[in-house]
């Protein structure tokens, strides 16, 4: 994903091929996420917010690094949807163990998308507050972002959950999914927020 233009990897997300598909796409709203806030971060710099300089400097670095882990994600879904695809493939008598294990190791990058899209209204929510006026729709936007990443991940959890047999990551995964609906209404509160201070 992140060495392709966009335009192709949205001919390859509309392809009749397995991956990327949903997980993928939940990634890189996270990306798209933590780039906006990075962005208005640095819009937030210079003399004028000054007494913000060291919260500022920390959301950038913390964003870029959202932003970049959102990514490598994003190719870990890919992969890791490719390997249930071969697990189905084997021949019966292997197979069952095989999708079990491939459908554990499917669910777990969107479920680090959902932590990576937390991290993304956390960082929102801290920086609306201080953030350059002139762009603070961008924060919205990103929330907006965040919201459809959370979400859409959470899908790509639940589908995988019924074929996971390890008790534990079935547990950890069912207190993902549980966490998004929070997710999601802290990413609707900021952008509510945004779309009242900037009402005529």
């Amino acid at each position: 994903m992140r060495d392709q233009t966009i335009s192709e990897y949205l001919s390859q997300l509309a392809d009749r091929v397995p991956a990327p598909g949903g997980g993928a796409a939940a990634a890189l709203h996270a990306a798209q996420g933590a780039a906006l806030l990075g962005m208005v971060a640095r819009y937030t710099t210079g003399e004028k917010y000054a007494e913000h300089r060291d919260a500022v400097e920390r959301i950038i670095a913390r964003t870029d690094t959202v932003r970049s882990a959102a990514l490598r994600v994003g190719e870990e879904d890919a992969a890791a949807f490719t390997a249930v695809i071969d697990a189905y493939r084997l021949p019966k008598g292997e197979r069952a163990e095989a999708v079990a294990h491939a459908l554990a190791g499917a669910a777990r990058p969107p479920a680090e998308v959902v932590g990576l899209a937390r991290a993304v209204v956390e960082l929102a929510t801290e920086l609306l507050p201080m953030g350059n006026r002139n762009v603070v729709t961008d924060i919205a936007a990103a929330t907006e972002a965040a919201r459809a990443a959370a979400t859409t991940a959470r899908i790509n959890v639940e589908i995988n959950l019924g074929g996971i047999k390890d008790e534990a990551l079935r547990a950890e995964l069912t207190a993902v999914v549980a966490a998004v609906d929070d997710i999601a209404d802290r990413a609707a509160r900021l952008t509510d927020a945004v779309r009242l201070e900037i009402a005529p």
